[in-house]
C-alpha cells in the first residue's frame, strides 16, 4: 500500500512540475531579446496589439502587398488590417473569455490542432496600439510571413469561413500550421518579428513577452 501511495505521489508531483517548468522556461526565454540592435532604416511602420492574451499584427491597408489583400472579404472603408493566428476550435468556440472551457483550453494547448487566420479591420488607429517603425524590407518580410500563413485551395485562393466572424468587421480564414503549447498565437507573431529581424523574444507563448519589448 505504501508503494502505491508513493507512486501516486510521484505521479502527482510530475503532473504539477511539468506545467510549472513550462511556465518558468517560457518566462525566462520571454525576457531574452533577439535583434536588440536595429540596423535597418525606419522608413515606415506597423502596429502591435493585444486583447490581453492574444497578439495581432496591424498593417495600414496601403502598406499591404496586393497578393496578401487578394481574396480578403473586407469593408471598403477599412484602412487598418489586424492579423492574428490561432487554434481553430478555440477561435470559433471561445469568442469571449467567459466562453472558455477547460476542455477547449486543454485541446488547444496539448493537442496538435488546425488553425485559422483572424482578420479584423478598422477605420482608424486605436490608442492602445503600439506603433513600430520598420524598414521597407522588414515590412515586406512581415507581409510575406502573413501571406504564407493563409491556407490556399487548389485554385490558389484563400479560404474564408462564412459567417463565423464575431462582428461586422472580422472574418476567419483557414491557415497553415498547427497550434501547440510550443507554437501559440503569440509565438506566431513573435516568429514574424524574428523573421523580419525586428526586436523579439528568443521564444514566448505569451503576449506580454513581446509587448514588453516595445512598451518602453
Amino acid at each position: 500500500m505504501k508503494r502505491v501511495l508513493k507512486l501516486i505521489g510521484k505521479i502527482i508531483l510530475i503532473l504539477i512540475s511539468i506545467p510549472l517548468l513550462y511556465f518558468l522556461i517560457a518566462l525566462i526565454l520571454s525576457t531574452i531579446t533577439v535583434n536588440q540592435k536595429q540596423v535597418y532604416s525606419k522608413e515606415t511602420f506597423v502596429y502591435l496589439n493585444t486583447n490581453g492574451v492574444h497578439l495581432d499584427i496591424i498593417i495600414p491597408k496601403e502598406k499591404i502587398n496586393p497578393s496578401l489583400l487578394k481574396d480578403l472579404e473586407v469593408n471598403k472603408n477599412a484602412t487598418y488590417f489586424s492579423f492574428g493566428w490561432g487554434d481553430e476550435n478555440f477561435y470559433l468556440n471561445t469568442p469571449q473569455w467567459k466562453d472558455l472551457t477547460f476542455k477547449n483550453a486543454i485541446k488547444a494547448l496539448f493537442l496538435k490542432s488546425s488553425t485559422l487566420i483572424h482578420l479584423t479591420t478598422y477605420a482608424e488607429v486605436h490608442p492602445n496600439w503600439i506603433k513600430i517603425e520598420v524598414s521597407q524590407q522588414q515590412l515586406s518580410t512581415l507581409n510575406n510571413y502573413i501571406e504564407k500563413s493563409f491556407y490556399k485551395n487548389a485554385e490558389s485562393k484563400k479560404v474564408i469561413l462564412p459567417n463565423k466572424g464575431y462582428s461586422y468587421n472580422d472574418n476567419f480564414y483557414k491557415a497553415t500550421g498547427n497550434y501547440t503549447c510550443f507554437f501559440t498565437c503569440n509565438t506566431w507573431v513573435n516568429s514574424a518579428f524574428k523573421e523580419a529581424k525586428l526586436k523579439a523574444c528568443l521564444w514566448t507563448p505569451f503576449d506580454f513577452g513581446l509587448m514588453n519589448k516595445y512598451s518602453n
